[in-house]
């Protein structure tokens, strides 16, 4: 029978995600509206903006936490072409944004010592073969493969290469072993569900001993250069952003953070996180016509999570129509080139109680259009 109860926020697209619970743009502080980024109160902001990330995140003393043009897409882009090129790269990928660095890498760079530790949507690459006397380029979390990595202790402690991770789904609801990783990347619009367009970059004291000894052989544009005369320019992780924020973007991300901080701190986004994933959990148990894209149930990831529908492509999609005409999830299909199937963000700005709601309408939307 067709479900009477709907979420109540039937938004669980997987980037720009949900805001927060509670969300109220009127409460937003916009003392910084038409004010320059530059100006006292403009760089207060945005360096309280960086200051405050570190805090909720853990990040050990000495790394920096820089705010940069792009989204995570021009954090990772700005890491790849400013850092690479003086050891061999051994890239990761088993999804699509993955796979997009790997073309990044060996295509625009055109970097020829580079291994490819590749594998298809639904697994992970096998961690043995990874050379830490290489730069590793790797994403913590698959975006688009719902398949993430479970802890880093596959990271040698005494790599002599870069450990470059794309974290974007991932931080604020994975544990992050900030020991191992030495550039990482992510945006206000995954995990807490912010603006798009600004990115977070977060450099280990080995990613900056990189850029301050080693000039990379190709032209840099102004928006990924991160030195002068050698030394790395530290305004970037102070407030002094290289390209003009959005300074309503910064007040709805500092809105977030106080959200976090008001949860619990970061083990309460993940815990979070993790009792959403369980309302899948036992929905997928329950349901032999659907089942996780991961196939080693450890690494089913906790955010986005990508499912597989025993239907056809076509089928998928009037499911996905009927969900949305319905009002109860929207943009819930699974990305452009991932397997057909469905990808539920189940981060710690989804309730629980919505996931809930859902989990009757899936079956209902599969029983109507598979006969």
């Amino acid at each position: 029978m067709k479900p009477q109860v709907k979420p109540t926020n039937p938004n669980f697209a997987s980037g720009p995600c949900s805001k927060r619970p509670g969300y109220d743009v009127n409460a937003l502080d916009l003392s910084t509206l038409g004010r320059s980024h530059r100006s006292t109160i403009g760089k207060a902001t945005l360096q309280r903006a960086c200051d405050e990330t570190a805090e909720l995140l853990g990040v050990p003393e000495g790394y920096r936490v820089g705010i940069v043009p792009a989204s995570d897409t021009g954090a990772v882009e700005m890491a790849l072409w400013s850092l690479l090129g003086e050891r061999p790269v051994d890239i990761m990928h088993w999804e699509s944004f993955g796979s997009e660095w790997h073309t990044d890498i060996t295509t625009q760079l055109k970097l020829d010592n580079v291994r490819s530790l590749g594998a298809d949507y639904g697994k992970l690459p096998n961690l043995d073969e990874v050379n830490f006397d290489h730069d590793v380029v790797f994403t913590w979390n698959g975006t688009t493969s719902g398949v993430k990595l479970t802890n880093g202790d596959w990271i040698a402690d005494d790599r002599a290469g870069l450990t470059i991770c794309d974290a974007t789904s991932a931080v604020f609801a994975m544990d992050m072993p900030w020991d191992k990783l030495d550039v990482v990347t992510f945006s206000w619009q995954k995990v807490l569900g912010g603006e798009g367009a600004h990115g977070m970059l977060i450099l280990s004291p080995r990613a900056v001993a990189r850029l301050e000894s080693y000039n990379p052989p190709w032209p840099l544009p102004k928006i990924f250069r991160m030195t002068k005369g050698g030394k790395l320019i530290e305004g970037i992780f102070k407030g002094a952003t290289i390209n003009t924020p959005s300074m309503l973007a910064v007040a709805d991300y500092l809105d977030a953070l106080n959200w976090v901080k008001e949860l619990g701190g970061l083990p309460a986004t993940i815990a979070k996180s993790e009792e959403n994933l369980s309302v899948l959990k036992s929905f997928v148990a329950e349901n032999e016509w659907i089942s996780f894209l991961a196939q080693d149930e450890s690494t089913v990831s906790n955010t986005g999570v990508c499912l597989i529908v025993d239907a056809t492509s076509d089928q998928v999609k009037q499911m996905i129509k009927l969900l949305t005409d319905e009002q109860v999830a929207f943009d819930i299909g699974s990305y452009r080139d991932a397997p057909d199937g469905l990808r539920i963000w189940c981060g710690a700005t989804v309730e629980a109680t919505d996931l809930e709601a859902l989990m009757p309408w899936l079956s209902w939307a599969y029983s109507t259009v598979v006969k």
